[in-house]
């Protein structure tokens, strides 16, 4: 038999054992919840750089199974006079390309500088007249639509007859009708150069208008 000493701490060795217990749980528990991994739900995506257990977000390169995958919008194209959204998020209104009428005839303002006289006269394109000295051969004349700005040019050639009768050439490009001196043609005696172009014949001035 235990003597009374012995069974004294015997005793208290079971009763610390059965408060120790309880105490225990209550400090594990803190009022929290034990958190354990769940699966994650079909046709999820795990991400690598989500929380161990946890489920990331599906990637946009990578498509999620059972769904279409992501196409990129297609660019807006350019439609003259229509407003896009250009790369910066801006509104871009693209232009209409500027027209050209084309035209038969060019007309010409000549000027005699020892007479100080003006004459118009008409030159059909790829046709050559003479004024004076000066051979004067058109190749292009254009105008714009009545809804633009104006601005009349003209692809022109000019040769000069020399007083030994030579013909060399004096002038070649474009002539502008809003600017004469732009791109004019230096003689000493004559100048030429384009006032206006139209879709008519050329008229064939008479011989006493030039004098």
């Amino acid at each position: 038999m235990l003597s009374a000493s012995m069974r004294s701490l015997l005793l208290a060795a079971v009763a610390s054992l059965a408060v120790s217990g309880p105490l225990a749980a209550q400090q594990g528990w803190q009022g929290g919840v034990e958190s354990q991994p769940l699966a994650p739900p079909p046709g999820a995506v795990e991400n690598p750089d989500s929380p161990p257990g946890g489920v990331g977000v599906p990637s946009i390169m990578e498509p999620v199974e059972g769904s279409e995958p992501r196409v990129p919008a297609p660019a807006q194209p350019d439609v003259p006079g229509q407003a896009t959204i250009g790369p910066s998020g801006d509104i871009e209104v693209v232009q209409p390309p500027a027209e050209k009428i084309v035209n038969k005839t060019a007309v010409f303002s000549g000027l005699d500088k020892i007479t100080g006289r003006i004459i118009s006269f008409d030159v059909a394109i790829n046709e050559t007249v003479q004024f004076g000295a000066l051979r004067i051969t058109p190749r292009a004349c254009y105008t714009r639509p009545s809804t633009e700005s104006q601005n009349t040019t003209g692809f022109v050639e000019v040769q000069e007859i020399t007083l030994d009768g030579k013909v060399q050439p004096l002038f070649g490009g474009w002539m502008f009708a809003s600017s004469p001196g732009l791109h004019g043609v230096e003689h000493p005696i004559y100048d030429v150069w384009l006032s206006d172009c139209k879709q008519s014949d050329p008229v064939i001035a008479s011989p006493g208008g030039q004098q």
